[in-house]
């Protein structure tokens, strides 16, 4: 059972998380979920003391039954730590995941026991997507999520709350040059294999089986050229209706869960 002692905001600077902002988790689900998987990482639980619904309630039996001290705190101050009102009462200072440059990613790969499912996303740029994008590739089994380090959004507050506690188990490697990393992935046995909605082969009649790395673009302008160019073979999402593209998130809920598909419930 883990026991964490709570500290003040100002001592968290000086033990090394300077950018206290950056590593505050909130939201109930998002807090719930890193109390429940890894609490050892908390630093900082405060929660509302205007709020007691059901919700909260389990929040802070969860938090007492693991050894976690919760500190009171006023809706108005966790606004001012978080930069966000949709707080719902919750926030959390965590011991941030260690960020993946291609190098550790090859690490991961090679600890990876069965065949690696991964999903690359080319410029993703709205947290909110990211966020999203997060929360299903956790669902969904996914290793590792790959984003290049320009043209995308960065791993902050708002992704965090929109992964609701996704963010903080699904390592994402941050990679300098995207085609370079997939050309690494092909070397290693890994297919790529790419979503576009002009292509020729569908979604439901590829092969996802197998060591893969999925890749999205952004919605609208999609891949870049040079990633698309390194794809082993492009899918489409069959679309019934009059609308020419899906929220890249969505999408990637739709490519994940068609390749989880195939890959049976005991792949990966």
């Amino acid at each position: 059972m883990a026991a964490v002692v709570v500290v003040a905001a100002g001592v968290l600077e000086e033990a090394g998380v300077a950018d206290a902002r950056r590593h505050w988790v909130y939201g109930l689900h998002a807090v719930l979920a890193v109390l429940e998987r890894a609490p050892e990482r908390i630093l900082e639980l405060m929660l509302t003391e205007t709020r007691e619904d059901a919700r909260m309630r389990l929040l802070r039996e969860r938090a007492t039954a693991l050894g976690v001290l919760v500190q009171a705190s006023s809706n108005e101050a966790l606004g001012r730590l978080v930069g966000e009102v949709a707080h719902q009462g919750a926030a959390a200072a965590v011991r941030p995941l260690q960020g993946l440059e291609e190098a550790g990613l090859m690490n991961l790969l090679d600890s990876i026991g069965g065949e690696p499912l991964l999903l690359v996303l080319d410029g993703v740029t709205d947290p909110h997507n990211l966020g999203a994008c997060l929360r299903t590739a956790d669902a969904a089994g996914v290793h590792a999520v790959i984003i290049p380090r320009d043209r995308s959004a960065g791993i902050d507050g708002v992704v965090r709350k929109v992964a609701a506690g996704a963010a903080e188990f699904v390592p994402v490697a941050t990679v300098t040059n995207l085609a370079r990393t997939l050309q690494a992935l092909q070397a290693r046995g890994i297919w790529v294999v790419g979503a576009d909605g002009e292509a020729a082969q569908s979604l439901h009649a590829a092969d996802l089986r197998g060591p893969l790395a999925l890749v999205l673009g952004a919605e609208g302008s999609g891949m870049r050229r040079l990633t698309r160019e390194r794809c082993d073979f492009l899918v489409s999402i069959p679309m019934a209706g009059s609308v020419e593209s899906l929220n890249v998130s969505v999408a990637a809920g739709v490519v994940l869960f068609e390749a989880r598909r195939q890959r049976g419930p005991a792949a990966g």
